[in-house]
């Protein structure tokens, strides 16, 4: 017979939350479970941008575990099964690519992306049929960044945003004057309220060079912490303590770690 490790997981997490099963897994709900996907997920996006596959091998099974746990419990229930899901998600997906599975063509991305958009919110009408705001399937739970991206890409499909690049980045410069006079001359709320403007107009200065700012800060980050690492391994290595060095010599092994990168 052939093996089928999708059914072969559910088994496990059937045998784990039997009577005479796990008690901790026993206990389990939707609701209780709902945090570690968005934990194991975190894990599974750390991997990806690190670039470790063994990794991401192991943080795609164990979200894939939790969705699959959480499907479990709702079949349980008599609500649905993963392979209702699965259909919902197939018959969605077909009807989100007319381009593909039918026979619409669309001139340029921009108007293939503005029929998602449309095709979306009529999916979510009323029954009389109104239709939803642009943002009202925006969850407030999204990070900041991520959140700026989506209302930019929103935006941008029903033609709510800058006309050219350059538009942008003159607002970005913009934007970036406000801040200094917010610096110079404005308080804490207005400083605040500034930097959040420019980086708001960053994330969509970014977004139309095909780039989200927040995986690029993301990116930025694991950067500096490898190389941070690395200046206390030279330091260690040469019988210092890196906190006591001065900053003179901090950044000599800054510039060291960043040598070491590029080869």
């Amino acid at each position: 017979m052939e093996r089928n490790a999708l059914q072969e997981l559910m088994d496990v997490i059937q045998r784990l939350s039997a009577p005479d099963g796990c008690p901790w897994d026993r206990e389990q709900t939707p609701e209780t479970l709902a945090d570690y996907c968005i934990e194991e997920t975190h894990e599974l996006v750390a991997a990806i941008r690190q670039g470790n596959v063994a990794d991401v091998r192991e943080e795609l099974g164990d979200v894939a575990f939790l969705l699959l746990f959480i499907a479990h419990l709702y079949e349980k229930k008599g609500e649905f099964s993963f392979e209702d899901a699965l259909d919902t998600n197939r018959a969605k997906m077909i009807r989100r690519h007319p381009h593909v599975f039918g026979d619409t063509t669309f001139s340029s991305r921009d108007e293939q992306l503005k029929t998602w958009e449309a095709i979306k919110r009529q999916e979510h009408a009323a029954p009389d049929g109104t239709t939803k705001g642009i943002f009202d399937s925006l969850p407030a739970s999204l990070p900041a960044l991520v959140k700026a991206y989506r209302i930019h890409s929103k935006a941008a499909r029903c033609g709510f945003t800058w006309d050219k690049d350059e538009d942008v980045e003159q607002q970005v410069e913009a934007e970036w004057l406000e801040w200094l006079d917010a610096c110079a001359n404005g308080g804490p709320e207005e400083q605040k309220h500034e930097l959040g403007d420019m980086v708001f107009t960053l994330v969509e200065l970014g977004r139309r060079n095909g780039i989200k700012l927040n995986e690029a800060l993301d990116l930025a980050a694991i950067r500096f912490l490898h190389r941070f690492a690395r200046m206390e391994d030279f330091a260690r290595a040469e019988g210092h303590d890196f906190t006591e060095l001065s900053h003179e010599e901090k950044e000599v092994l800054w510039a060291r770690a960043k040598d070491e990168e590029r080869n």
